[in-house]
């Protein structure tokens, strides 16, 4: 394993005007997938650091998008019981599709877990694309799924 180019595990802002890097969050363990919600307004981000020991994160944060592109409000959103959250998607209604050692689960914005799409792998990430954005495609350890959903991934607003 290489060297930290860091002196901790963040996530940053990148000011697109101004192109300065700051941190935003820099309480996590292990930090890694990160999304919006379909207006902006929260920031989710998963700590996957149960990877690293058993007794570390296995959770997906949100935080507030404040009017000044900082964030605050940090909380626990959702918990992964079987495995840890990689990647994941938001849909166009809010909801998380968030990859897990048994496939991926589909959490409401109340943190809510709505339903599971069980797959034989574990799954590291998700995406939505097609035509429509309502094909959920699902990249697991040594395959790939897709399947079609009743909802459409978000877009930026």
């Amino acid at each position: 394993k290489g060297a930290f180019e860091q002196d901790g595990c963040y996530v940053f802002k990148l000011d697109p005007a101004t192109g300065e890097l700051s941190v935003a969050v820099d309480d996590f363990v292990r930090p890694n997938g990160i999304a919006f919600s379909p207006d902006e307004k929260l920031l989710y981000v998963a700590d996957s650091a149960y990877s690293h020991g058993k007794d570390l994160p296995r959770h997906i944060r949100v935080f507030d998008v404040n009017a000044d592109n900082t964030v605050s409000n940090g909380r626990v959103f959702y918990t992964v019981d079987n495995g840890l959250p990689d990647g994941f998607r938001l849909d166009d209604r809010g909801n998380v599709w968030t990859s897990a050692h048994d496939g991926v689960h589909c959490v409401n914005p109340s943190g809510v877990v709505l339903g599971r799409l069980l797959t034989p792998d574990v799954v590291a990430n998700v995406e939505f694309g097609g035509p429509r954005r309502n094909r959920l495609f699902i990249c697991a350890t040594q395959s790939v799924h897709s399947i079609y959903l009743a909802v459409n991934g978000a877009t930026r607003p």
